[in-house]
């Protein structure tokens, strides 16, 4: 069984991995896709904070949910909810959508938005958790 540590890690491996196709799509004009991407990488550094503090979180891409959860145990959540809100549809309901076709400067606010989260979230993680 994977301990605690190795999970979390994975967790902020998987997000920066988001991240990655988040740039490459943004770089190659698929804006839908690059929205999905930030939508996912937010949810993935939401859960590990969640995991790290030992908290269950249902298998959900409401990123507004999270961060209620995450609030809970550390109240300035809160501050992320405007900026984590507009990403939720992107997970599912929008990705199916063929009429969902963002703008370079939608996409662009989807990755703000995860930097803000990331460095959020990061900010609250041991060190040793979020090296990749």
């Amino acid at each position: 069984m994977k301990e605690q540590g190795d999970i979390i890690r994975g967790w902020v491996r998987k997000a920066r991995s988001d991240e990655v196709a988040f740039e490459a799509s943004l770089k190659a004009g698929a804006f839908d896709a690059a929205c999905f991407h930030a939508q996912q990488a937010v949810e993935k550094y939401l859960k590990a904070f969640l995991f790290q503090r030992g908290k269950e979180f249902p298998f959900t891409h409401n990123l507004a949910k999270l961060v209620e959860i995450c609030a809970v145990t550390e109240p300035s959540f809160g501050t992320l909810m405007d900026i984590v809100a507009p990403l939720t549809p992107y997970a599912v309901e929008l990705r199916y959508d063929a009429d969902f076709w963002p703008t370079h400067e939608v996409a662009e606010e989807a990755g703000l938005a995860v930097s803000k989260v990331r460095d959020f979230v990061v900010s609250l993680l041991p060190e040793e958790l979020t090296e990749t």
